[in-house]
């Protein structure tokens, strides 16, 4: 039982979104010694192996819920390190995009927090949404820091709104704590099949009176 608990720890894409939470650190003294392009530089290596991770966590079949909840609490540590910077490194943007900024950082720390109270543990479930939330988020963020365009940081915004809800609902939807839920429908359809019917219930009592 130990061995099969070692195995799903220490693997590739594991030891891969342990790199990704150990770069938050490198981000913070970039931005701290206010080298943005080295800022850059390694916020894209971590989204890097974000991709990464997953892709041989597939292709190597070493898909783990160990392995999930890693990627997920790698995702919120470096979303998180990328809002703290952006604020260091390019203040004036911030405040002249705050609407935007807001609704970004309130859509991936509410989810972890509401899960976190039904479920003492912040949510994995990686759903399609989040995935499309996040490219667009990064690209964004990339474009409006370097000065390219600002505009995607606004439409950003309403991918990860979207995203966020989705995931909140899918936290209110399940009983009890799941991975790998790709979309609230199919968090009601599992609910669905876990709540037992009317007629089911009656044949049940049925048979406790009998």
């Amino acid at each position: 039982m130990m061995s099969h608990a070692k195995d799903q720890l220490i693997n590739l894409p594991n030891l891969i979104s342990l790199m990704r939470i150990l770069m938050a650190p490198a981000l913070f003294y970039f931005a701290f010694t206010q080298q943005p392009y080295w800022f850059i530089g390694v916020l894209l290596l971590a989204v890097f192996t974000d991709v990464l991770d997953g892709f041989l966590a597939r292709a190597l079949n070493q898909i783990t819920e160990v392995g999930s909840r890693l990627d997920s609490w790698g995702d919120f540590i470096i979303y998180s390190t990328m809002a703290i910077c952006a604020w260091i490194l390019w203040p004036d943007i911030i405040l002249r995009e705050k609407l935007s900024f807001t609704i970004i950082v309130l859509s991936f720390t509410l989810p972890v927090l509401i899960s976190f109270i039904k479920f003492h543990t912040v949510s994995s479930y990686h759903t399609w949404s989040v995935k499309l939330a996040v490219a667009v988020t990064i690209i964004s963020y990339i474009l409006l820091f370097t000065g390219l365009l600002d505009w995607p940081f606004r439409i950003a915004a309403l991918f990860c709104l979207y995203a966020a809800t989705e995931e909140i609902a899918i936290t209110l939807l399940i009983q009890h704590e799941l991975v790998d839920i790709r979309t609230v429908w199919q968090a009601l359809k599992y609910r669905q099949e876990k709540t037992p019917t009317k007629e089911a219930l009656g044949k049940n009592q049925n048979a406790e009176i009998n």
